[in-house]
């Protein structure tokens, strides 16, 4: 996919070329008719019937899923190819590495764990902030003024204060809790990322069966590189998922706690313990499973890193097996 910048004006105001909207897509067509789609009438589409024609289309970066320009090139890139409009401006509000900003959001927030060794130097809570900013641009939780941004971070300090994201007007980015915003005039309190509407599938319900996909998680190259060692040496891998699959299920329904939520491509997937290769009965591997009309349908395994890094984007994971060795 290529990166566009998408020429718009906002509703409420008749300024040629007011603001900027970035999309990925693959033509300059779809990425006009993306924006088309997302925008909803917040802002208005400049006219034209030749798309190509729009200076918008810069070169794909390495990494749109994170990042979308080198951090030595973006600013440079916003300001040259629109230096008369705001939209630059505002594109500067945490348009940061959030790597930079990790060590000191993790020392006001409540202590918890923000490393594994698959996501070293705080990785977890880079990923955290990375999804939960694209989650609540979204949900339109970003506050943005002349002079400041604003969203909710999700966390709290030890004194359960609500963290928020702050950027200044030369987008400095710190974090204060409400009583600090009050200090610097700031009375707008943005919501939460918010990932479900239905509770009920936060809960496992082990009446209804599990579905697996023995051929994705036996045979895939990817899965398989997660699964334990010792397991994959076995010659009768399949009866042994199968009854690792059925303890699973036993053990959930003893505990509901077991089962912890991870939001996949915007839907509410379970993370379930399993036990592949140890005899002490303690979870090497954690089975994704999503839930459909009458069965779940387990799809993938994830190394237990991975699931607690997917697990802390909706909450603290408070089951204990899904820390690693």
């Amino acid at each position: 996919m290529n990166t566009y910048l998408i020429p718009t004006t906002a509703a409420y105001c008749y300024e040629p070329y007011d603001h900027i909207y970035l999309v990925y897509a693959n033509t300059p067509l779809e990425a006009y008719r993306k924006a088309q789609t997302e925008l909803q009438g917040e802002y208005i589409l400049q006219k034209s019937q030749k798309y190509e024609s729009y200076p918008f289309e810069l070169y794909k970066p390495n990494d749109t899923a994170i990042f979308p320009f080198p951090e030595s090139q973006k600013y440079d890139i916003l300001t040259e190819a629109f230096k008369n409009t705001k939209g630059a401006k505002h594109m500067g509000h945490f348009n940061v590495n959030w790597n930079e900003y990790t060590e000191p959001l993790s020392k006001k927030a409540d202590k918890e764990i923000w490393s594994n060794p698959t996501y070293p130097n705080n990785g977890i809570l880079t990923n955290y902030l990375v999804h939960t900013y694209k989650r609540l641009r979204t949900e339109r939780q970003i506050i943005r003024k002349d002079n400041y941004a604003l969203f909710n971070t999700g966390l709290f300090t030890k004194y359960y204060e609500s963290i928020y994201a702050y950027s200044d007007q030369e987008y400095n980015v710190s974090f204060l809790t409400g009583h600090e915003l009050n200090q610097h005039g700031i009375s707008e309190r943005p919501q939460k990322a918010n990932y479900f509407e239905d509770p009920s599938l936060l809960l496992f319900d082990w009446h209804y069966p599990i579905d697996i996909h023995f051929k994705h998680i036996l045979e895939d190259e990817r899965n398989k590189e997660r699964l334990p060692k010792g397991f994959l040496e076995k010659e009768n891998k399949m009866c042994i998922l199968t009854g690792a699959v059925e303890l699973m299920k036993r053990r959930v329904s003893a505990n509901y706690k077991l089962a912890i939520p991870q939001c996949y491509e915007d839907k509410i997937q379970l993370l379930l313990p399993l036990c592949l290769d140890t005899d002490e009965g303690k979870p090497d591997i954690a089975l994704a499973v999503t839930k459909l009309d009458n069965c779940y349908q387990g799809y993938t395994c994830l190394t237990l890193d991975m699931a607690y890094n997917n697990a802390r984007l909706i909450a603290k994971p408070e089951s204990s097996w899904l820390y690693s060795k």
